[in-house]
């Protein structure tokens, strides 16, 4: 039998000396050990070994037991379909037995083990494992009961949908009601691990828990101000999640709750304080927040703000004494993962400058990052900001009184939480603050010259969220003097400052937009010079910076002189870079940038760029064939440099039009992007149908051989469930249809039923809306009898996706394709022709033919639209008074998957 399994002594100590030496701190002695055990994988008995000394060797001392687990672990999760069942099954019996060690570091371990071998689809493999740890809950031992529990929590927290499936014959209807029996059970662990067990199943609203739903919060109000932090962090966190699932069986005790919460806000333990502040967060998006939190916000506001103060371990931490590190490298542990974002094309509106993201508070630096991703000042900031969200104005009246005292404050700590307080509001409470900023604006940039950095960088923040504002008031005013400090704060001797400055920059830049045009040299001197200042981690956000910079300035820095001083730093970082680092991404995304702004000006430098472009494309596609056809000894390659290198390529085709010709002429990238376009990745694909709708616009003549090959693929990808992939394939056809003429006529029917059924699906977002109508009407412009029949299922949603756009070519060109298609299918557009009327009445200045058109179809309908006609007429002597066309912006974003509003941390704006 496998339970008289028994070790040979010679073969136990040398394991014995592996496990010890693992523990050298020496990474040599390491690196060897590891290759030994890779080895000795490759025999059948060596996991018995690795449990024998976890379960039974109890003379070990308890690291090494517990490291032969964590061994054992590794090999369950790596190998597990391997195990002889001899082997699996005196692991498992062994578990069982062990579950209760007398000692805690080993029962932990076991119930990893445990949870490791269930999730590998072994619970239904092992159907004897949940009743015997249900059956061991009962047990008078201790050590049996907690170690069952243990395990029970794991399985819980990793195998929570199986174990509501009918696979298992829904062990939960059993579960459930035991773990509830456990909630007043005397020990305090215990009591924990039953609510942790019972917390897994509340956000899937599970019908075993549903059926038992009274009780259970019955049993958390009982156990509310348990002495155990540990349990209280439990409760609060199972009332967060009813919130958002059960909120009707919170109600009736919802004064209750709310009082309660105030209390634990402000627990000693903070663990326990920070779970009860995501209540806040999450009341804020019931529709009941007002109601319920109106009479409390006296008491409410001051706790929140309370706690967006530092802590001195936070400051500790943070390093907050020190104001001086910028000679100090990056610990590159530090360092933040970067990840491309695609390109996707946009059009502009009316008023509108640079397009931004929607993201809220996500553009905070990553001061507090050395603590955690997310504790109790940041989600206090959060909860305040969403609060101003709900109650807008009506939060100054708790807030005013506060901030008066905290700004002012001398204790700096104090001061600077009044900072971020006033950030957190700016979103929702701006109207109510107009008032008070020519006031607190100036002070602030004062501010930016504190003597403690954590003061400067908070203020740097805080005063982007105004940005908005300052950029709408006379520029010599407040703009000029927030520019001049922010760029002194760029060039900071505190690291963190430098990144909030910069940060904040970059979304001063996007407000201003021209406005920084007279002040150019200044900021690009301030830029450039940071260049040779910065350590590793900020040169990556001065990256975007700069790049942002370009976007906001447009053709504005084609000028010698600052090309002269730009260009050289960012070439000398792309010659330093390797092709394999991963700081090409931030770099390359700012280079495309910089090429679409300069046009001609980036002439000198574009030959070596497009050539790595393609290079880098190439490559990534070779890894990638080589990993498919031998995945064992290939590793998958990176893609985003794929991603990013055509990206790049989209910027120099947009910024150097034609004259990237004999770039094109002179390589492959015409069959590295039909590749790209067939790749599974959809990012890659957005990015190469962007790239071939700029080499349409730019060199056609390239494109056109191929364009029956791209065309099935184009109309393959026209899918409005991945948007930003049908976006860019939408707009490539437009672009490639103006340049096809008639030709396009065959490719009709592969593209025209899925653009018609994208207009008029609804919550449809607006961007691909208004490429859909664009490129429905480029099509019904270059072949309008194939197009116009249908013309009656798309007219009204078309006008109304394009009313609101800015006069361009684009929009030009889908005009006149509307007004030929009519022309063609008169009846079309008849019961729909109010809204025509309304999209041409949207035009500022039409070219004068374009303006005929519309005439003549206006007038072809005045007897139905008299009145229309007038309100249209008048309309083009309206608008641009000195008959200059609006500049044409396509605007490109770096967007992408879309963060929880209440991270605050530096965020990036830019493509899709």
């Amino acid at each position: 039998m496998e339970c008289e399994w028994k070790p040979d002594e010679q073969g136990l100590q040398q394991i014995l000396q592996l496990l010890k030496e693992s523990q050298s701190p020496d990474t040599s002695t390491q690196r060897s050990v590891q290759q030994r055990l890779e080895q000795l994988n490759q025999y059948p008995d060596f996991n018995n070994y690795l449990i024998f000394v976890l379960t039974k060797l109890k003379s070990e001392d308890e690291p090494t037991r517990s490291l032969s687990g964590l061994i054992l672990k590794n090999n369950v999760k790596a190998h597990y379909q391997n195990f002889p069942n001899g082997v699996s099954d005196f692991i498992k019996s062994e578990c069982l037995q062990n579950i209760g060690d007398s000692s805690p570091l080993i029962r932990a371990t076991v119930g990893i083990l445990i949870t490791t071998i269930a999730s590998k689809g072994e619970l239904q493999n092992w159907p004897e494992l949940l009743p015997k740890l249900c059956l061991l809950l009962d047990s008078e031992d201790y050590n049996t009961c907690e170690g069952a529990f243990g395990a029970l929590q794991k399985i819980c927290e990793d195998s929570a949908e199986i174990l509501d499936s009918d696979m298992l014959d829904r062990p939960l209807n059993i579960m459930i009601p035991k773990f509830l029996q456990f909630f007043k059970h005397n020990s305090p662990k215990i009591r924990s691990h039953a609510i942790a067990c019972v917390n897994q199943f509340i956000i899937s609203r599970t019908q075993a828990l549903m059926l038992h739903i009274d009780p259970f919060i019955e049993n958390l109000f009982a156990l509310a101000t348990d002495e155990e932090p540990e349990v209280r962090k439990n409760v609060c966190r199972a009332l967060v999640m009813l919130l958002e699932v059960r909120l009707d069986r919170l109600l009736p005790h919802m004064h209750n709750i709310v009082e309660y919460m105030l209390q634990r806000t402000q627990d000693p333990d903070e663990n326990v304080a920070l779970e009860a502040c995501e209540f806040w967060l999450t009341l804020a998006e019931q529709p009941v927040c007002k109601e319920v939190l109106c009479g409390h916000l006296s008491q409410l506001i001051p706790v929140l703000v309370n706690g967006m103060k530092y802590s001195e371990i936070d400051i500790i931490l943070l390093k907050g004494d020190i104001e001086e590190d910028e000679a100090i490298p990056d610990n590159e542990q530090d360092i933040r993962p970067r990840f491309h974002r695609s390109r996707t094309v946009a059009q502009q509106h009316e008023g509108d400058g640079i397009e931004e993201d929607d993201d809220e508070m996500d553009d905070e630096m990553d001061d507090d990052d050395t603590i955690s991703d997310w504790n109790l000042r940041k989600c206090s900031a959060a909860a305040l900001d969403v609060l101003a969200n709900v109650f807008r104005d009506d939060l100054l009246l708790h807030i005013l009184p506060l901030l008066k005292e905290l700004l002012f404050h001398p204790d700096w700590v104090v001061k600077e939480s009044g900072i971020l307080v006033l950030g957190a509001i700016a979103e929702g409470c701006m109207q109510g603050m107009i008032p008070y900023l020519p006031e607190l604006i100036p002070h602030l940039v004062q501010c930016l010259s504190d003597k403690k950095a954590l003061v400067r960088s908070i203020t740097c923040w805080t005063l982007s969220r105004y940005a908005h504002w300052v950029v709408s008031q006379p520029p010599d005013i407040y703009l000029k003097p927030l520019m001049t400090e922010l760029l002194k704060r760029i060039l900071d001797s505190n690291k963190r400052v430098q990144e909030a400055a910069c940060s904040a920059f970059a979304t001063l830049e996007e407000e201003a937009c021209t406005e920084l045009v007279p002040y150019l040299a200044f900021i690009l001197d301030t830029l450039v010079f940071a260049f040779n200042k910065y350590q590793h981690k900020n040169l990556l956000i001065l990256y975007d910076a700069i790049g942002t910079l370009a976007d906001s300035v447009g053709h504005h820095l084609n000028k010698p002189e600052y090309i002269q001083m730009l260009m050289p730093p960012l070439i000398q970082k792309w010659n330093q870079l390797k092709d394999e680092d991963k700081d090409l991404f931030p770099l390359l995304e700012c280079l495309s940038s910089v090429a679409t702004a300069l046009q001609s000006g980036f002439l000198p430098y574009c030959e070596p760029v497009y050539q790595r472009c393609v290079n880098l494309v190439q490559k990534t596609l070779a890894q990638a064939m080589l990993y498919q056809s031998q995945p064992d000894q290939y590793e998958a390659p990176d893609k985003d440099f794929m991603i990013v290198a055509l990206d790049l390529l989209s910027g120099l085709a947009e910024g150097l039009g034609g004259t990237i010709e004999q770039l094109v002429a002179r390589s492959n990238i015409l069959t590295l992007m039909y590749q790209c376009m067939q790749d599974k990745m959809p990012e890659v694909r957005q990015s190469s149908f962007a790239l071939l709708g700029d080499l349409t616009k730019a060199c056609f003549q390239h494109v056109k051989p191929c364009i029956a090959d791209f065309m099935p693929i184009l109309g393959t990808n026209l899918n409005p469930e991945l948007i930003s992939v049908c976006n860019n394939a939408t707009w490539a056809i437009g672009e490639i249809s103006i340049q096809m003429g008639p030709e396009m006529q065959p490719y009709i029917t592969m593209v025209l039923h899925q653009l018609v059924e994208i207009i008029n699906r609804p919550n449809t977002p607006k961007t691909l809306l208004e490429n859909t109508a664009i490129t429905i009407g480029r099509l019904g412009y270059v072949c309008p009898q194939e197009v116009a029949p249908m013309l009656q299922q798309f007219i009204r949603p078309w006008c109304t996706s394009l009313r609101n756009i800015r006069d361009n070519e684009e929009k030009d060109s889908a005009f006149r394709g509307i007004c030929t298609m009519i022309s063609v299918n008169p009846g079309g557009v008849v019961q729909d022709f109010i809204f025509f009327c309304d999209a041409v009445a949207s035009w500022v200045n039409p070219k004068d033919d374009l303006r005929e058109m519309f005439c003549k179809i206006l007038h072809g309908f005045k007897n139905q639209v008299s009145t229309a006609l007038c309100l249209i007429a008048g309309s083009f002597t309206m608008g641009d008074k000195t008959g200059n066309h609006p500049r044409e912006h396509v605007t490109l974003y770096r967007g992408g998957g879309s963060k929880p509003l209440p991270v605050l941390e530096e965020g990036v704006g830019g493509r899709w």
